[in-house]
């Protein structure tokens, strides 16, 4: 890849992580994405399916959707997905689904990823449609979103936790 791809690339993940934010203050988990064609975003997406009470509701799926319907065609030919983090199974049958040229993702993900850390999904020789995968781009930020979110999550179950303990004993002052 090239040190212009590249710089490229880290500008339309910036955007994404943009994305992961707007999830992140709904307090789902951050994951962004932005499908960019002819260099403008015509698709962003951030995680909803909490707060849209919706499990198809990842945010590469709203980008896709979004995207497709900015140019009033389902398929997204020579459009590139910019996504925080690895795609899921779902989200990767979209993609194929949508034609997307590209895919560009941050950090990978180890439990549910379906690109590369898990069944490699988009290699697959029976797909009808090739998208070229480009991983490891602004992953250290794209992981630490996640990280820092999923460790506020554990520090305030564990102050309901205690508090729920403390609760008993304060009633009985």
């Amino acid at each position: 890849m090239t040190d212009e791809q590249q710089a490229i690339d880290a500008h339309w993940m910036g955007e994404a992580l943009q994305m992961a934010l707007r999830a992140d203050a709904l307090d789902e988990v951050p994951v962004g994405a932005v499908v960019v064609l002819d260099g403008e975003i015509i698709g962003r997406g951030w995680n909803q399916p909490i707060s849209g009470h919706d499990p198809t509701a990842h945010a590469e799926i709203m980008a896709l959707r979004e995207a497709a319907a900015a140019i009033g065609n389902y398929r997204l030919v020579e459009a590139d997905l910019y996504v925080t983090i690895e795609p899921c199974t779902m989200c990767a049958g979209a993609i194929v689904h949508g034609r997307i040229r590209r895919l560009v993702f941050g950090a990978t993900e180890p439990k549910s990823g379906a690109v590369v850390s898990n069944g490699q999904l988009l290699q697959q020789a029976w797909l009808n449609h090739g998208v070229v995968v480009q991983g490891g781009i602004r992953a250290a930020e794209c992981s630490a979103c996640i990280s820092d979110f999923f460790r506020r999550r554990r520090a305030h179950k564990r102050a309901e936790k205690a508090a729920r303990r403390a609760a008993p004993d304060a009633a009985q002052e």
